[in-house]
Formats: C-alpha cells, sequence, structure tokens
C-alpha cells in the first residue's frame, strides 16, 4: 500500500506543481485562453493598470506556486489551495464561470490531500 500512496503523492505533487506553473506561463501569452476574460468588470474599474499587467503578476505568482509545489509540497500545496479558493470566491462573487469556481474548489480539495500527503512524510 505505500508504494501506492507514494505514486498518489507524486502525481498530486507534479499536478499541481506544473500546472500553476503552465497557467502562469501562459498569462503572458494567451494562447490556452483570453485570462482577462475572467476578471470581473468591477474589478478592473478599480484596478491601478491595465487587466492585461494585473494577469501578469498573476501569472508571476501561479510559476512561483507552482515551483513551490515541486520544492516544498507541503507549503506549495497549502499556497496553491489558498490561492485556488480565492479564485473560485472572486468568480462566484462576480456572478460567472461558475463551473470554473466549482471545478477550482475542488482542485483546492486535491492540493489539501497533498498537503496531508506531505504531511504524513509519504514523500520521504
Amino acid at each position: 500500500m505505500d508504494s501506492q500512496i507514494k505514486t498518489v503523492f507524486t502525481l498530486l505533487k507534479y499536478t499541481y506543481g506544473l500546472v500553476p506553473i503552465v497557467a502562469g506561463l501562459d498569462k503572458f501569452t494567451n494562447i490556452l485562453t483570453d485570462w482577462s476574460q475572467y476578471i470581473s468588470s468591477g474589478f478592473v474599474g478599480i484596478l491601478p493598470f491595465e487587466a492585461r499587467i494585473f494577469m501578469i503578476i498573476v501569472g508571476v505568482i501561479e510559476v512561483i506556486a507552482g515551483i513551490m509545489v515541486l520544492s516544498r509540497p507541503k507549503i506549495g500545496g497549502y499556497i496553491v489551495m489558498v490561492w485556488l479558493i480565492a479564485i473560485a470566491l472572486t468568480l462566484l462573487f462576480g456572478g460567472h464561470y461558475i463551473d470554473v469556481a466549482v471545478r477550482d474548489i475542488v482542485m483546492a480539495i486535491g492540493a489539501f490531500s497533498l498537503v496531508k500527503l506531505a504531511d504524513s512524510k509519504v514523500e520521504q
């Protein structure tokens, strides 16, 4: 059973490490999607700069979070979990992309699962 748990841990670690890095880098290119569409117009109105600049900042944060997961899964997992919950709440309060918000909550649960496995010293 220990090898199965280690396999799950490794899968979660690379998923929650690489996906934020890819999504973060895509904030610079918008190849996967136009990320600024997920920002509510009310929020865009209070930004002191363009939505594109905001998304680049978000991208940098996501890349750092992904690197943290790969290097320090317990700390990085918490960062990704909180980040996903914040995104989900923003989408829910904005009233758009509810399906994406639900997906992000489910992903946050997966990140929390990674933290719990890291907590149990599976990674060693």
